[in-house]
């Protein structure tokens, strides 16, 4: 019990922001999306490091492997 009032607040700020529709201003999206200065540029990478040839002082990758 004691639930109501709390349910019911919140049903009236989930309809408040179901139906709240503010103005918008389309000009400033539209330059937004039209921005050439904005382009993704994925970062660069480096060469693949191939694990064997790696510089391993713990010799664990020998010790997985079999080696001695």
């Amino acid at each position: 019990m004691g639930r109501g009032r709390a349910k019911a607040k919140q049903t009236k700020v989930a309809r408040e922001l179901k139906y709240f529709s503010p103005n918008t201003d389309y000009s400033a999206l539209e330059r937004e999306l039209h921005d050439s200065t904005t382009r993704y540029e994925p970062p660069e990478r480096g060469p693949a490091v191939d694990d064997e040839e790696t510089d391993d002082d713990s010799g664990y990758g020998k010790w997985a492997s079999g080696e001695q």
